[in-house]
Parts: C-alpha cells; structure tokens; sequence
C-alpha cells in the first residue's frame, strides 16, 4: 500500500471511528460524515487520474455533487432539530416522540 492510499483509508477510518464513538452532538457526526466523503472524494479522484481513463473523469464530480446535497440536507436538518428541541445534542432527541 503507497503512503498516499495509507494516508486516505487513515483518513476515511479516523472520520467512521468518530462518527461511531463520538455522537453527542448532531454538529460533530455532520463534520465527521464530511471528512468521510472528502476522503472518498479525493481517493476516487487520484483513482480517475491513475487509470487515465476518460470513463471514471465523471464519478468524482458525481460524488461531490451527492455529498453537497447530504450537507444541505444535514444543515437543513441540524437547524431544525436546534429551532425544536433548543439544542443539537443527540441524547435529546427520541425518534419515539416524533
């Protein structure tokens, strides 16, 4: 394994380990799935550029464009949450009471 693909599953893993232990704040699993996605991001568009295949020039772009659209939605929902409930804390939400 090169330092390069290394240091992109470190990346990718370091942002599911936070997701998975550190869930107090809806904040901090939105930054967490971000640094997932930037990882994936990155490491798909060094794969494109390493197969010099016009075939995989769109899947990074694609990617992008799906991970905006998950951090509109997680925005939209991390005001909505904080505009009901008066906090992001995870623990105050119960899916039970919806």
């Amino acid at each position: 394994m090169t330092p390069v693909h290394f240091a992109f599953s470190t990346t990718f893993m370091l942002g599911l380990t936070g997701l998975a232990f550190h869930r107090t704040h809806l904040l901090s699993a939105l930054l967490c799935l971000e640094a997932m996605m930037l990882s994936l991001f990155i490491a798909l568009s060094i794969w494109a550029l390493q197969l010099d295949s016009t075939n995989f020039s769109a899947s990074p772009m694609l990617l992008l464009a799906f991970s905006a659209c998950e951090a509109s939605a997680g925005l939209a929902l991390l005001v909505a949450t904080s505009r009901t409930h008066g906090s992001d804390r995870l623990q105050s939400l119960n899916l039970l009471q919806c």
